[in-house]
């Protein structure tokens, strides 16, 4: 589980927040159970380290708050339209029993034992992300979809994911396809229309065109000439 170190700030202004960005923290807030809200700041050096990672809005961290650890979900992030930084941030209190809605990557594990890929088959993947609903201690890091053994023409769908007791898809009433493993796709090139085939023929087989009736005159004049003298 990632850690992030946090701080209590008492910012009364934007000024006040607007001091701690130029110094490098992001300012942010806990909120959620049966707590208040707490403000707080955190580096935005090791908060951008942590956000690169990938799903970090789906994993649950240890927030060191004034030196205190408790567990929280990274809900989300606000950054600079211009300059693509983190500004803001918010965390969710994770309290055991209480039920949130998260979204969950899709991973795919097993290629290379893969018959339908081994054969050219090309992965559609229709969702990368599923939206679970869980208890906050439940969160699955990932949903895992193993290729080990698939072929051509097969497709995943919700119900052959298996979720731990109490954790669902939030769309219901339907078993949504997550991917499918398709034939290869092979390009043909174009056939040349009859009328190119016949001209490049005729280019190939073209013979040396006979002298003309003219030249063949010339000639025999010059010829006649030279016998007389």
């Amino acid at each position: 589980m990632n850690s992030l170190d946090a701080n209590t700030r008492n910012t009364k202004s934007k000024g006040d927040v607007r001091s701690l960005r130029l110094a490098g923290d992001i300012p942010g807030i806990i909120y959620g159970g049966p707590e208040e809200n707490q403000k707080v700041t955190v580096l935005k050096k090791t908060l951008k380290s942590l956000i690169q990672k990938g799903s970090f809005l789906s994993n649950i961290i240890t927030l060191n708050l004034d030196g205190k650890p408790q567990n929280v979900l990274p809900r989300e992030i606000t950054y600079n339209v211009i300059s693509d930084e983190p500004t803001h941030i918010d965390f969710l209190r994770v309290v055991p029993g209480v039920k949130i809605r998260i979204e969950v990557p899709v991973e795919f594990i097993n290629h290379e034992t893969s018959p339908g890929l081994k054969r050219g088959g090309v992965l559609n993947i229709v969702r990368r992300e599923i939206e679970l609903k869980c208890p906050s201690e439940k969160i699955p890091s990932a949903i895992t979809i193993d290729l080990d053994g698939v072929d051509i023409g097969e497709s995943f769908k919700i119900s052959s994911v298996k979720l731990e007791e109490g954790v669902t898809p939030t769309i219901i009433g339907r078993d949504f396809v997550i991917a499918t493993l398709a034939a290869p796709t092979v390009m043909k090139e174009p056939e040349k229309p009859a009328e190119a085939e016949e001209a490049t023929a005729t280019e190939d087989g073209k013979e040396e065109a006979p002298a003309a009736e003219g030249d063949k005159k010339d000639g025999d004049e010059k010829k006649a000439t030279e016998e007389k003298k």
